[in-house]
């Protein structure tokens, strides 16, 4: 994690933004952010791992695919050279535009109905959307060395890959281009207007859409927290209500899957501790 400083640094140098104010955003799992005001106007900035850079270049673009659907999202910030990215240190560096408002809280009922909605949308607008930096989202590889970080780590992992394997083969689901990390703090919403929207895009890859609302799903704490969530989602989305109840348990047994691996590579005891409880319960 840079420091603000650093960080301060890279704005300044790579896209002549010096930030007046500089807030860490609520962590999400595939990546962290800022939110910063320069020279009057508000942005986001979001780090990523470095093997990311690709996706979070289609995200970035996908979230001008958005602009152009008339779809409120945060528009990518070009550096000074031109670039959508920026490699430091510690990851991949993006900036973004604020979208003016609060971010969405995922445990207020009419949040979640404007999140699954937002999200719903998001999924039929990018019906169609192309990138060269679209890539399968990838599950797991139960073989992987840091899977040992603790006993239980291995077997919860192969056993959500194996289940997601089962349904790709019994099912027909729907696939599409995924937000990547939907968390309710990446959707914002503006009490004057009305209008909501996602800051940004993640690290956009393809894969089942219902593998996008397994993960807003999982911020939420849990189906039995997420009914307005879902329902949202219903009402706007590509993805009919038998696809959501036939896939949505299993894919976010996935997700919780893919916190432990992240977990266990980067030797996070706190997200072992949550991904375990919530396989238990998924399993």
């Amino acid at each position: 994690m840079p420091d603000d400083e650093f960080l301060r640094s890279v704005l300044r140098d790579q896209w002549h933004l010096v930030p007046s104010e500089l807030t860490g955003l609520p962590l999400v799992l595939m990546s962290c952010g800022w939110d910063f005001t320069a020279g009057g106007a508000r942005y986001v900035a979001r780090l990523a791992e470095s093997a990311a850079r690709q996706s979070v270049e289609a995200g970035l673009a996908a979230a001008q695919h958005l602009l152009g659907a008339r779809i409120d999202a945060g528009a990518p910030v070009r550096t000074l050279g031109g670039a959508l990215t920026v490699v430091v240190p510690q990851g991949v560096l993006a900036v973004l535009r604020r979208l003016p408002g609060r971010c969405l809280d995922g445990r207020d009922p009419v949040d979640q109905q404007w999140w699954g909605e937002r999200l719903g949308a998001v999924h039929r607008a990018l019906r169609g959307f192309r990138h060269s930096g679209l890539r399968p989202v990838q599950m797991p590889d139960p073989d992987a060395g840091h899977l040992d970080a603790e006993p239980w780590v291995r077997d919860a992992v192969a056993g959500a890959v194996g289940a997601v394997t089962r349904l790709t083969v019994t099912d027909q689901l729907t696939y599409g281009v995924l937000h990547g990390d939907p968390a309710p703090d990446v959707f914002a919403i503006d009490p004057a207007t009305g209008r909501s929207g996602p800051l940004h895009c993640g690290a956009s890859g393809t894969g089942p859409l219902v593998y996008d609302l397994a993960a807003a799903v999982a911020y939420a704490g849990g189906p039995e927290h997420a009914a307005e969530l879902v329902a949202g989602y219903l009402g706007a989305g590509p993805v009919s209500a038998d696809e959501v109840e036939a896939a949505l348990p299993v894919l976010l047994r996935l997700r919780w899957a893919v916190l432990a691996d992240r977990s266990a590579r980067h030797d996070c005891p706190e997200g072992l501790m949550l991904a375990r409880a919530a396989l238990t319960e998924t399993s």
